[in-house]
């Protein structure tokens, strides 16, 4: 599976359309679209901050399907906090925080 392919297999599971996967990765849209366009590899900064978007490691997004080791219920509050607007996140970081 090529890099490209892997970020829209991500973006995919999530919902999420290019130019959704751009303003959560804090990225131009036009930087997403030129990447298909072209069908080029992104540099290591833009996929760092794709990988940010998705909440997963570059290490997470290069690692083989069957090596990970996060359970079925990591991957559904994964799914869910993807969905969550900035605010959102936030207000359950507090949460979270809170829980120690």
């Amino acid at each position: 599976m090529t890099v490209l392919e892997k970020i829209d297999k991500l973006r995919i599971e999530r919902g999420w359309s290019i130019n959704y996967l751009a303003m959560e990765a804090m990225l131009t849209q036009s930087t997403l679209n030129n990447l298909y366009m072209r069908n080029a590899e992104p540099k290591i900064s833009t996929l760092r901050a794709i990988c940010n978007a998705f909440g997963i490691t570059l290490a997470e997004f290069f690692a083989d399907e069957g090596m990970t080791d996060k359970s079925d219920i990591d991957l559904e509050i994964q799914r869910k906090i993807s969905t969550l607007t900035k605010e959102q996140k936030a207000a359950l970081i507090v949460i979270l925080k809170s829980m120690k």
